[in-house]
């Protein structure tokens, strides 16, 4: 076997002349987190620039990229199914995007869900108006939460309504 001690010692010597810092291993744990939200966001962003594409509406007007960073979106069609929601969804709700596509995003509501806030949403949406409102809501498990929801329809550039998309976030 050979006697590495030599090495090891020009090994440290080196190191202690560079004065580097170490990084615990354990902060690769946060750049990775950060990693994999990046990745999530650009991945919502491209599905979001698609949805746009194809129904030839400008998702720039809505600063999608910006707000996927940190908000939940949610685009429905115009029979108010879910076509789209961001990966942030899992982390409010309890629900993954496949889980609540083609689903009504009356599904997080419930039997403590205010009808006055429920009325003045669905008045919105019918008079194709902007709005913001906060609304308990009700996680997979059943708990409850306030949600922020600032939703707009989404019109192409023709002027016809062709989706409504939400951000939202918990209060």
């Amino acid at each position: 076997m050979y006697n590495l001690d030599a090495y090891d010692a020009a090994i440290a010597k080196y190191h202690q002349a560079m004065n580097c810092n170490v990084i615990p291993v354990i902060s690769w744990d946060f750049h990775h987190e950060s990693l994999n939200d990046l990745k999530s966001n650009y991945s919502d962003w491209q599905k979001v620039h698609h949805i746009a594409d194809q129904y030839n509406w400008d998702e720039s007007e809505f600063d999608v990229l910006e707000r996927l960073k940190e908000e939940v979106v949610v685009i429905t069609d115009l029979k108010l199914k879910i076509v789209f929601a961001s990966s942030r969804i899992l982390n409010m709700t309890g629900y993954t995007e496949v889980e609540v596509l083609g689903k009504s995003p009356k599904m997080f509501q419930g039997p403590e869900t205010s009808s006055v806030v429920r009325e003045e949403i669905r008045l919105a949406i019918k008079s194709q108006e902007t709005f913001e409102k906060t609304i308990l809501n009700y996680k997979k498990n059943g708990e409850t939460y306030f949600c922020t929801i600032n939703a707009f329809p989404v019109f192409n550039l023709k002027g016809k309504l062709t989706h409504f998309i939400a951000f939202e976030k918990a209060a």
